[in-house]
């Protein structure tokens, strides 16, 4: 079985999951979407409404944000992977609660073993967070100190984002948000 076949395989038992109760106000699980072979996989905390409407990640403002962070460093949506922690929308676009986390992340470990990527961009610190007990780092990941720098575990180069919606909340730090994807470009070369 190649990689797109497992992943497709992950992502029809991600659709049939009932492990928490979002499943019950889901539209759409929003598993991910990208190429399979990347050297790199961005990983978010959540779907949107957007997303949940669609099934696609990262396709509302933030999505936009993202697009035009990767067409900075010359970089397309199908060359990367792109996921979230969860893969159903929290209701209201709430926090993702422990339980849930826990619960998804086996999908998300799955896909990061299926991709077995060079680099993990985190979006946001609770993919961050996940990234972190994941790899056993213990360093407390505060994302204000760790945005842009490149965290080496495994030999794996875990690069922490901002989320995207930060900057339309912020936007005054796109700016930052721009010089820290240099950092991904730089390691892609």
């Amino acid at each position: 079985m190649n990689k797109f076949q497992k992943m497709k395989k992950i992502e029809e038992e991600a659709k049939k999951c009932k492990k928490c109760p979002l499943y019950k106000s889901r539209k759409n699980v929003v598993f991910g979407y990208g190429n399979v072979n990347s050297r790199v996989i961005f990983i978010g905390e959540a779907p949107g409404k957007n997303e949940d409407e669609k099934g696609i990640p990262f396709c509302g403002k933030a999505g936009k944000i993202l697009d035009e962070l990767l067409n900075a460093i010359f970089l397309k949506r199908e060359e990367v992977y792109i996921t979230s922690v969860l893969k159903c929308r929290p209701p209201k676009n709430r926090v993702p609660k422990e339980e849930e986390i826990e619960n998804c992340g086996i999908y998300l470990e799955k896909q990061i073993e299926i991709i077995d990527p060079e680099i993990i961009c985190c979006l946001g610190k609770i993919s961050l967070n996940f990234i972190f007990k994941k790899f056993s780092i213990f360093e407390k990941p505060i994302l204000n100190k760790l945005h842009g720098k490149v965290i080496k575990k495994n030999n794996k180069k875990i690069l922490p984002f901002f989320h995207p919606a930060f900057a339309i909340y912020n936007p005054q730090k796109f700016k930052v948000m721009q010089k820290d994807f240099i950092k991904l470009k730089e390691l892609l070369c």
